[in-house]
């Protein structure tokens, strides 16, 4: 399973709050809500966040084993 747990800490160290990341990426309410609940995001709305950030995408998610999976 994929989580941004990262991309709120990486939004803090570079003093982003999600209106700033929604304004710099054209990215709407409903995909942060995505981001927060873990959910699918398309890979070229990650690229407009790892661009805004100026980060790369172990910056902003990484891949957790999910254990109903097994």
């Amino acid at each position: 399973m994929i989580v941004f747990d990262r991309l709120w800490v990486t939004m803090k160290k570079k003093g982003f709050s999600t209106y700033k990341l929604r304004e710099k990426c054209g990215i709407d309410s409903k995909t942060i809500r995505r981001l927060k609940a873990n959910e699918n995001i398309e890979t070229k709305t990650l690229d407009k966040i790892c661009l805004a950030l100026s980060c790369r995408i172990e910056d902003i998610a990484e891949f957790v084993e999910n254990c109903d999976n097994k």
